[in-house]
């Protein structure tokens, strides 16, 4: 069998969708064609989140990242690249799902934001109650 010349995973969050490819390199990180610190800013948990995933597989520095992120904010967009790596670690090797799973980065975190409703301010906020 081949060896493949990339590995492949999606990463979802609220809104935010991230497709990521490892390549294997040297540990560098580019999403949406700007280093990691250009696109995310110098937020430091945001850096550290998205090489969570290599420190609790002991693959940090194999890969090279590519990632592709659209629609969300900036935490929804790490987040969902977070979660892109960690499936595509999957796609690499399915025995690192043991380091994974625990942490709970192959989860997709469900919770989006809620709808407005009619009559309301906002999904809950309801307009201010006068007496008379």
């Amino acid at each position: 069998m081949t060896e493949k010349r990339y590995y492949q995973g999606t990463g979802r969050r609220k809104t935010a969708v991230a497709r990521v490819r490892l390549i294997p390199g040297r540990g560098e990180m580019v999403v949406n064609n700007r280093t990691v610190r250009e696109y995310f800013g110098s937020v430091d948990l945001f850096t550290r989140e998205l090489a969570r995933p290599f420190e609790l597989t002991g693959t940090t520095g194999t890969y090279n990242v590519l990632v592709r992120v659209r629609g969300g904010g900036v935490a929804g967009q790490a987040m969902a690249v977070r979660h892109g790596i960690a499936r595509a670690l999957l796609d690499v090797d399915p025995g690192l799902r043991a380091s994974l799973k625990p942490a709970g980065l192959l989860t997709r975190d469900p919770r989006v934001k809620e709808r407005k409703k009619a009559g309301l301010k906002r999904a809950r906020k309801a307009p201010q109650y006068t007496k008379r």
